[in-house]
């Protein structure tokens, strides 16, 4: 009788647990996933939705007595002096950053990728003469992007893996769950059989 009361109470606090465990980390990835869930059915027919791109560009002169920051490059790959930095998120409210830049002869060319979009900043060495071209293809190749983790930065990186991480917390504690369950309900095992079973099935059959 002891053991048996035991045994329920053994089960009754590691069911407790797991359920602290999986409402905790629901909860955490809920917008994760409806928002990966989202981007997921986009970028499965990507090809399907259309696409107007924006295309913004600016211009501008450096003054001649500023034309000198484009001879203090440190390298084939440094960024843009500080100065010169500064100078072109004042006048041109674009925040080129650290980013490294191409120097060559001619120009000075600077890459701005980012989600949903590209934009690329280049200058003349010669006339001073600078261009800045922004495309935006709107918030859904925005969304796609962020599913891929394309040109996101560090922190949506960082965001990705805890949030990868609380999805297998997630998806575990609800298959132990499922396991302290599956005594009442007999059709537990052979719907997670099916779950794996399907995508295995579709891949060896249709994925060439």
């Amino acid at each position: 009788m002891n053991r048996d009361t035991d045994k329920n109470t053994q089960r009754a606090y590691w069911l407790k647990t797991l359920h602290q465990w999986h409402w905790i980390s629901s909860a955490i990835c809920l917008i994760g996933l409806l928002l990966f869930a989202l981007s997921g059915i986009t970028l499965n027919h990507a090809g399907q939705i259309e696409s107007r791109p924006q295309v913004t560009t600016r211009s501008t002169q450096l003054p001649p007595a500023e034309i000198g920051w484009l001879t203090e490059a440190e390298g084939p790959k440094s960024p843009l002096p500080e100065a010169l930095r500064a100078w072109i998120d004042e006048r041109m409210d674009v925040d080129v950053g650290e980013r490294p830049a191409e120097w060559s002869e001619a120009e000075v060319y600077v890459s701005l990728p980012r989600p949903g979009g590209d934009a690329w900043l280049r200058i003349d060495r010669d006339t001073g003469a600078v261009e800045y071209e922004l495309t935006d293809r709107g918030w859904i190749a925005f969304l796609n992007d962020l599913h891929k983790g394309r040109n996101t930065g560090g922190a949506w990186s960082l965001f990705i893996d805890v949030f990868a991480l609380a999805c297998l917390v997630f998806a575990i504690s609800g298959l132990f769950i499922l396991k302290l369950h599956v005594g009442n309900r007999p059709s537990t095992w052979p719907l997670v059989g099916l779950g794996l079973v399907l995508p295995v099935l579709l891949a060896i059959l249709f994925i060439h």
